[in-house]
């Protein structure tokens, strides 16, 4: 392993390995922290790869990096975890993020935000980041197929772990639970072609069958009653997903994990195995 002392011309110690955590400056609200590898030189001609690990309900965000220090140090990886603090939208609120967008428009733009974080990200490291690679389990696997939808051509890879709640790509019914009035929503239309060039990745445990967090009545707010098509846990809501992708066109790889229940770490050789078979050979060190 490399040892790194002192500062650098520009990096300090703390900008390499397990980064401090740093305020988003596009929103003072938000803050994040990275892994760099090791040995990466400010002075090299190496650009890193970029993993986004986006966190579940717990915020546990660094944790969610050094899970996969071992796939950034063997594929050349920088790792950002963002933080979305819980109450941004109200006291004690914890599962706006999810979403990514209000239904009216209200709240952040949490995929924005990340798109900053990323941009800030990129003025500091030399980083390929015009697309890059995402995982997120339970909140974070909200977040994560949504944001395939928001932004597809940002992303080579996703892999989207046990979410409570799905979103279909099902044009009658609107945002949450489809994607009806995705344009009102995000500005745009849909584009079904990117999502389709998109690596997808599916991972749930073979025992996540509990639903008391999940389970939604007409007086949750985020209800509407195309959720009572979904399945009744998250094993029955990630085949309803997978069926809607790829009914139209877009090709998953779907792993249930035996034994596991809704943890984030029985997932994760599967998902490394994953994003190791999209990243190919690591590449050549400047």
């Amino acid at each position: 392993m490399h040892k790194r002392t002192g500062h650098g011309a520009q990096l300090s110690y703390y900008d390499i390995g397990r980064t401090a955590v740093q305020v988003c400056a596009a929103d003072l609200r938000f803050s994040y922290c990275a892994y760099v590898p090791e040995s990466y030189d400010e002075r090299g001609t190496e650009r890193l790869r970029l993993l986004v690990v986006v966190h579940g309900t717990r915020r546990d965000n660094g944790a969610c990096r050094d899970d996969f220090i071992d796939l950034a140090e063997r594929h050349r990886l920088l790792v950002l975890a963002p933080l979305f603090p819980a109450g941004i939208t109200s006291p004690r609120e914890l599962s706006s993020y999810k979403r990514l967008r209000g239904a009216n428009g209200e709240g952040p733009a949490y995929d924005l935000v990340l798109l900053s974080m990323i941009e800030e990200v990129s003025r500091i490291y030399r980083l390929d980041a015009q697309r890059f690679h995402l995982f997120g389990f339970s909140g974070g696997g909200h977040f994560a197929h949504r944001f395939l939808y928001a932004h597809p051509q940002r992303l080579a890879a996703v892999s989207i772990g046990a979410p409570g709640i799905v979103t279909l790509l099902d044009a009658q019914t609107p945002w949450l639970a489809g994607v009806g009035d995705f344009e009102r929503i995000f500005g745009r239309p849909l584009d079904l072609d990117a999502i389709r060039k998109v690596a997808v990745h599916m991972v749930v445990g073979g025992e996540d069958t509990d639903t008391w967090e999940i389970a939604l009545s007409p007086r949750h707010p985020w209800w509407q009653p195309a959720f009572e098509t979904h399945g009744h846990n998250r094993l029955e809501r990630m085949v309803a997903l997978k069926t809607s992708l790829q009914m139209h066109g877009v090709e998953v790889r779907h792993d249930i994990v035996a034994g596991a229940d809704h943890q984030q770490k029985p997932l994760l050789p599967s998902v490394k195995a994953f994003f190791a078979s999209c990243l190919g050979s690591p590449p050549s060190a400047g």
